[in-house]
């Protein structure tokens, strides 16, 4: 996998979604780094430029947890659209972070399987069978990678940001996980869609906030 690191400080791993890659997050780099962050962002495997050809949610939740052990671990996590079904998924196997931001999370891998089918045009039927036989590969039922099932046992603060006009994943799946899990907080925001939320400023500066509060009030004190 490659990847990058800027500043010096505690570690804040920034995490991209399916189909993506780490210049996606680029937006949080600066203000981290102002704040006395080291910033560390990476191309999971199948993605940008990391080698391999394929992924799944858990295969992308172990490349978290492979760089989490490579860097002697993070304090902070800020992941994009899978990528935080993804960190969800390594946490509930043992991986260990402080503080966690999730933009535009889903929380289903079976609503993408739905999408999926529908774009396509295969009935009931076939997508059972596509759904079982890459339940057969990954050696993981769907339903054990739902954010949903895993949140309530989360005890990580974490500040859910989903924008009101997201096509790709509805804001509901965003309320829900912040409602599902027991110390989320919610910002929602309106016009940025799916994508257009990792390019804006604010969103940017209430996440670096958000990972940032506790230092701002160890300075207080």
């Amino acid at each position: 996998m490659q990847l990058w690191s800027w500043g010096e400080g505690p570690t804040v791993l920034l995490v991209h979604g399916w189909n993506g890659r780490s210049t996606q997050l680029g937006g949080f780099v600066e203000p981290l780094v102002a704040r006395g962050y080291r910033v560390v962002a990476f191309d999971s495997l199948g993605h940008g430029d990391s080698d391999g050809k394929q992924s799944s949610l858990p295969e992308f939740a172990n490349c978290i947890r492979q760089v989490v052990d490579e860097l002697g671990g993070v304090y902070g996590i800020i992941a994009h659209s899978l990528g935080g079904a993804a960190t969800t998924f390594a946490l509930a196997y043992g991986m260990q972070a402080e503080r966690l931001v999730f933009v535009s999370p889903p929380a289903d891998p079976r609503e993408f399987l739905k999408i999926f089918g529908a774009a396509i045009g295969i009935n009931e039927d076939v997508r059972l069978r596509v759904k079982q036989r890459v339940e057969r590969r990954l050696g993981v039922p769907m339903e054990e990678m739902q954010a949903f099932e895993l949140a309530p046992e989360m005890r990580l603060p974490l500040l859910v940001i989903h924008d009101e006009d997201d096509k790709e994943v509805p804001v509901e799946v965003g309320r829900g996980v912040a409602a599902a899990w027991p110390r989320a907080e919610l910002v929602v925001t309106q016009g940025l869609g799916h994508q257009r939320i990792l390019r804006d400023s604010e969103v940017a500066e209430v996440a670096v906030h958000f990972i940032d509060a506790p230092m701002h009030r160890e300075q207080a004190a």
